[in-house]
């Protein structure tokens, strides 16, 4: 299985985290939560906003290209880069990721799931 790397984040995920057990086919956003990484997803992972926005560091061209609904959002992410993605619209693959949760999101207030 591969594995994802998240970058420490100073409310998320402090010291950063190894997941060595991602199952391919499951998005990122599901991988994080499952593993105890709140990240943010304010619209049930619908493609409908972008508190779930993270930026590939690594491995990033092993996904999916970004479809054009996914890309339309991502323009009103927070710290925008080239290798941004929705967490919830990046399928993992069989190669090993390297993730950074960006410290803001456009959410005025967090959602607790």
């Amino acid at each position: 299985m591969p594995r994802i790397i998240v970058l420490p984040h100073a409310d998320l995920c402090p010291e950063g985290a190894v997941i060595d057990d991602a199952p391919t086919g499951q998005s990122i956003c599901e991988t994080l939560l499952a593993h105890d990484i709140e990240i943010e997803h304010a619209c049930e992972m619908s493609c409908a906003c972008t508190t779930c926005h993270v930026i590939v560091r690594e491995g990033g061209d092993s996904l999916a290209e970004a479809d054009e609904l996914e890309e339309d959002m991502l323009d009103k992410a927070w710290g925008l880069e080239p290798q941004s993605r929705l967490s919830c619209q990046a399928l993992v693959t069989d190669q090993d990721l390297v993730v950074e949760i960006p410290r803001y999101t456009i959410n005025l207030a967090r959602e607790h799931h």
